[in-house]
């Protein structure tokens, strides 16, 4: 669905140093791809500073690398391109509880699309596009596994990556959060089934055929729940 709660962390942990703020607020200003003596210049920081804190900020992926002539000439001659930054494309979000509600904003344009184009119920197209998506997500889970099947420790570990807190209990798994709280909390009959339509293609494209998810609404936590 999106990356790690632990690289998301880590990207906005690497802006919490003072300086490495300022290098990454002048470059994310600028219009193009800029130079470290550029920001050396620009954030008064000795050339050395700046091209650690732009390295560090490359590394977390919220610079982009990228080398250029800045003369315009090519050829021999033309002398080596320059190494030079800017701000990436990635977003970082960092919510806790975690919350996906890009992820759900995606699936419900893509469902209205539908619809409009097909005449199915935007329900119906919302609970496919989730199972489809939670199919893919399963399924992109067990090849880097390399596993014909997924054991409930594969299961519990898909469902930690993608948010849901998994609890094992007496009776499956119970989920202790929603990344679609706030809008199960309004939404409920709506989100909630695209929710279960998601959690079911993903138990599927893991292969977990020893399981599967229902609707079990209870306090304090998500309204699907893994049982046997």
């Amino acid at each position: 669905m999106a990356d790690s709660l632990d690289a998301r962390v880590a990207a906005v942990a690497a802006l919490e140093e003072p300086t490495r703020r300022r290098v990454y607020d002048h470059v994310a200003r600028q219009g193009e791809a800029v130079t470290k003596d550029e920001v050396a210049g620009a954030c008064d920081l000795p050339r050395t500073t700046a091209a650690f804190h732009l390295d560090r900020l490359a590394e977390q992926g919220l610079l982009d690398v990228v080398f250029e002539r800045r003369t315009g000439r090519s050829g021999p001659g033309a002398g080596r391109p320059a190494k030079l930054y800017r701000r990436s494309a990635r977003q970082v979000e960092v919510t806790l509880p975690e919350r996906r509600y890009e992820l759900a904003g995606l699936l419900l344009a893509a469902a209205v699309e539908d619809a409009e184009r097909t005449g199915e119920t935007p329900r119906t197209a919302l609970d496919r596009r989730a199972e489809e998506l939670g199919r893919s997500l399963g399924e992109a889970a067990r090849a880097d596994s390399k596993q014909a099947g997924a054991g409930a420790e594969s299961v519990l570990a898909v469902l930690e990556r993608h948010g849901f807190e998994p609890r094992v209990s007496e009776d499956g798994i119970a989920l202790g959060n929603c990344p679609f709280h706030s809008l199960a909390h309004a939404h409920t009959a709506l989100v909630c089934g695209m929710n279960l339509c998601l959690l079911s293609g993903l138990l599927a494209g893991l292969g977990a055929t020893g399981a599967r998810a229902e609707l079990a609404p209870a306090a304090g936590h998500c309204c699907v729940r893994v049982r046997p």
